[in-house]
């Protein structure tokens, strides 16, 4: 039995953690809410260009999320273990595999953007603002992947503020270089892409600056570490299919959409825009997890693991009910600041409905997820949701074929949601993943 002491130390480090995450998590959902609502002023099928372009490069990028995810669980069990330099070392060879990842991307992205964006299924009207800013913005791709793990460094390290700090620096350089190039210079959809990738590369700085700081003060080194570069590839392994399999669900959803014409792809970028923003925003709880259990399993601290674990969940389905109220009562407020089409916003108002829907069981995902990963349990994350995909992707692919449209698609989501909520909680309930020691054998 907790004690009221116990969830008041808890709450105070998971608020301590989460509130800040929350800040630097919803940075790049708010870029692509940002771009929605400038680009959407300039017309449907360039907003329809954006949600397919955004659907792959989030993917490419994404796909490599476990640069941070990876990195905080094994920097905070060194932390729990009480050794910060091997810790910080550990996040500098994290950052050199993001760099040398990112060259491979790059080139990928550039020379496939039209393949992507066809495959995606943009209209002919839309195939030329998604190949556009698929390919400008690939040029950012090197930043984000650095900032991906130089923020699971900063994690790890019990610090979240720092990454705060960074994304309210790189957001509002984002919407000031959006609404200067798109309409100042008239660049459109390509102004709106070098925005974004011109304030990606100024936050990708300053956490160099700050990361190369650190690893002088704790004495650890700069130069890549090919042993400890390969061990860092070898836990991310795990977490990269998982992400992978979710990305799938995306991006099984955005072709979906995009054959139910361009009014509903529209709609459903701006909904996914704002499930992002949700998404995160229960995430902050999650990164708290990564962090906080991570350091519990270092020190050997299985009861502390337990505890904090069920008062994260607890904090999960709150924020959950609260942000689905948020979305409901708030739609006439914030559905026309996206897009003047009344077919759009029709459709976006009928599927934000269902999207609030499931808004408390995805703050049990998000927090059992983050759970998981602070204990190094990639594997069993990665069967998981590639089952939950199994499930989903027929699912979804009935939907046109059935004669459905974006909201039953949306339904589909909610199946997904509901599906891995299930595979979450039969793992958290039992002890396998409890797993401690300053490295995860």
């Amino acid at each position: 039995m907790t004690t009221a002491p116990t969830r008041r130390r808890h709450d105070r480090e998971i608020l301590a953690l989460a509130v800040p995450a929350f800040g630097a998590l919803v940075a790049e959902p708010l870029f692509l809410m940002a771009d929605s609502a400038i680009v959407g002023h300039l017309g449907t099928a360039q907003l329809a260009g954006l949600g397919i372009a955004s659907a792959g490069l989030t993917t490419a990028t994404a796909t490599f999320v476990f640069l941070a995810y990876a990195t905080t669980a094994a920097v905070s069990r060194r932390i729990g273990a009480g050794d910060r330099r091997a810790a910080v070392q550990q996040g500098v060879d994290g950052i050199w595999l993001a760099l040398l990842l990112s060259v491979g991307v790059v080139a990928l992205m550039l020379l496939l953007a039209p393949w992507a964006a066809t495959s995606l299924g943009a209209s002919p009207t839309a195939l030329p603002y998604a190949v556009t800013y698929l390919r400008i913005s690939a040029l950012g791709t090197p930043a984000m992947l650095l900032v991906l793990a130089a923020t699971g460094v900063l994690r790890g390290l019990q610090d979240t503020r720092t990454p705060l700090l960074v994304a309210i620096g790189g957001f509002t350089a984002n919407l000031l270089l959006n609404l200067g190039l798109v309409y100042g210079a008239g660049l459109g959809v390509a102004g709106s892409a070098w925005g974004t990738v011109l304030a990606q590369t100024a936050m990708a700085a300053v956490y160099v600056l700050v990361v190369v700081r650190g690893a002088r003060r704790e004495g650890a080194g700069l130069r890549p570490d090919p042993a400890g570069i390969r061990a860092c590839a070898r836990a991310g392994g795990p977490l990269m299919v998982r992400t992978m399999s979710l990305r799938g669900v995306l991006l099984v959803a955005t072709a979906v959409a995009a054959r139910l014409g361009d009014t509903a792809v529209a709609a459903h970028q701006i909904a996914m825009a704002l499930w992002g923003f949700l998404a995160f925003a229960l995430d902050a709880i999650a990164i708290a997890g990564q962090a906080i259990i991570g350091r519990h399993l270092g020190a050997g601290d299985v009861p502390g693991t337990r505890a904090a674990t069920r008062r994260m969940v607890e904090w999960g389905i709150g924020a959950g009910v609260l942000l689905g109220l948020l979305v409901v009562l708030a739609r006439p407020l914030y559905v026309p600041l996206f897009t003047p089409d009344p077919l759009v916003q029709q459709q976006l108002s009928q599927v934000l409905l269902l999207a609030a829907l499931t808004q408390p069981v995805g703050g049990v995902v998000f927090v059992l997820d983050g759970v998981l990963m602070g204990a190094g349990d990639g594997p069993y994350l990665a069967r998981a949701m590639l089952a939950t995909l199994a499930v989903f992707a027929p699912v979804a692919w009935a939907v046109p074929v059935l004669g459905g449209g974006l909201t039953a698609l949306w339904w589909a989501m909610n199946l997904f949601m509901l599906v891995r909520a299930a595979f979450l909680a039969v793992r958290a309930r039992g002890g396998r993943w409890l797993v401690t020691g300053a490295v995860r054998t």
